[in-house]
């Protein structure tokens, strides 16, 4: 029985590692497509600034409206933020899983990371399985010094 102990953390081991990698190259990728917000604000603001500098036209007498612009510009702040913030929780995930510790918290961020198909979902899903092992659990709730 205790020779199936060491078997299994062992297993465990090497499955969390591989779970905080996956996590540390989730929130590079999720950092990567977050600065996809930066192209939306940049020309938004540019949109912006053009449209309010622009002459009234011939047609109707007025400029065209420039909140256009800056609705774009602020959907790709929104884009921007909610992107960087996945990036720093699935970062903040990776360190806990190393660390063993907050594993309600690794389990949240593997839950909201099925969301996004096909590569979070896979790594969501097997975290959750991997997170709701006993063995596992046992690690989390572990006293630094046992």
């Amino acid at each position: 029985m205790p020779e199936e102990l060491d078997r299994q953390s062992i297993i465990d081991e090497v499955q969390l590692k591989l779970l905080s990698l996956g996590y540390m190259v989730s929130a590079g990728i999720s950092a990567f497509f977050c600065l996809l917000g930066l192209i939306y604000l940049f020309f938004g603001v540019i949109v912006g600034v053009a449209i309010s500098h622009t002459p009234a036209s011939a047609k109707s007498g007025q400029p065209p409206p420039a909140f256009i612009g800056w609705i774009v510009a602020g959907v790709g702040l929104v884009i921007l933020l909610i992107g960087a913030v996945v990036a720093l929780a699935r970062i903040w995930a990776a360190r806990c899983v190393k660390q063993r510790k907050s594993r309600t918290f690794c389990m949240v961020v593997a839950a909201m990371g099925c969301l996004e198909f096909p590569y979070g979902t896979a790594l969501g899903v097997l975290s959750l399985m991997l997170l709701g092992r006993e063995s596992v659990a046992r690690q989390f709730n572990a006293k630094p010094g046992e």
